[in-house]
């Protein structure tokens, strides 16, 4: 009898279970919302790293608040314009300005064979944990050399290089954001393609105190300033600093800087042209400065 009983029950309960099932099944195909086609059609076109330079979880997540919500459609910054365009036309409206291209850049100069290094770190090897002790280096705005960017980085487009600073590979780099995102000192930033002169220094410390512990810092001494004929060059807050909305190649200022911090960057491949006119110039330059100094 208590056999009977248990495989009563044993039924019993497969039987309720089969019945909810099915009502599960009903009710799924009764109320389920069916998904917008042109979401799957959107995440085919963007790029598909899943970087969140967008602001969304993902490149899926991205694309459904493009076509349900109007998310803007110039967020995905790997895609470029190129992105943008294709989603306009899926999408059915007038294609907007993507903005002009921009890629990362790492403004220190100093590092393990030009900075001083006064401490001992023993800690986890991260920038963001050495940071709050302050890393090795006397200076305390520059790069901790632990490489969190090139980790943060979704397109391998950045190496940590043998003097200890990250490297960016130029023609990988799609400006995404993320390796600014991961440098607790500011050390990584994103800049226009065709920004040809930037000084590669973040130091706010007087000269005096640069000169004693990094031989390629920004010293404040004023040539750069005075060099330039653009207007776009300023020492403010023991910085040089270049105004590209003024002037994005003022190379006369790269001339005479007695640590070569700032100086005519390199270009991604696309721009080779304007590089290879930039360093005609300055070398242009550099030779009637040259032959001046010789006639007096």
């Amino acid at each position: 009898m208590g056999a009977e009983v248990l495989f009563i029950s044993i039924g019993s309960m497969a039987g309720i279970g089969l019945v909810l099932a099915l009502i599960l099944v009903l009710a799924d195909k009764k109320f389920a919302v069916e998904e917008d086609p042109r979401i799957e059609k959107a995440i085919e076109l963007l790029p598909g790293a899943n970087c969140g330079a967008c602001g969304f979880a993902g490149c899926a997540a991205y694309a459904a608040a493009i076509v349900e919500d109007g998310a803007e459609l110039t967020l995905c910054k790997p895609g470029g314009a190129e992105v943008v365009q294709k989603l306009s036309e899926l999408l059915g409206v007038e294609a907007v300005e993507a903005g002009a291209p921009k890629v990362a850049r790492v403004f220190c100069s100093g590092g393990l064979k030009e900075a001083v290094r006064d401490k001992v770190y023993q800690g986890v090897k991260t920038c963001a944990a050495a940071n709050i002790t302050g890393g090795e280096k006397a200076c305390m705005y520059s790069c901790i050399g632990y490489g969190d960017c090139v980790r943060a980085c979704p397109f391998d487009a950045m190496y940590m290089n043998e003097n200890g600073l990250p490297v960016v590979i130029l023609e990988k780099c799609t400006g995404c954001g993320e390796c600014v995102k991961a440098c607790p000192r500011g050390i990584m930033q994103l800049t226009e393609y065709d920004e040809v002169v930037h000084v590669y220094c973040s130091s706010l410390d007087k000269g005096a105190v640069v000169r004693k512990i990094c031989s390629a810092g920004c010293i404040a001494c004023g040539i750069c300033e005075r060099d330039d004929d653009t207007g776009a060059v300023k020492v403010v807050d023991n910085l040089a600093r270049v105004d590209h909305s003024v002037n994005k190649a003022p190379i006369k200022s790269t001339l005479r800087c007695p640590t070569k911090v700032i100086r005519i960057s390199e270009l991604r491949p696309e721009y080779e042209e304007l590089y290879r006119e930039m360093k005609k110039k300055a070398e242009e330059l550099m030779a009637q400065l040259k032959a001046e100094k010789t006639k007096k």
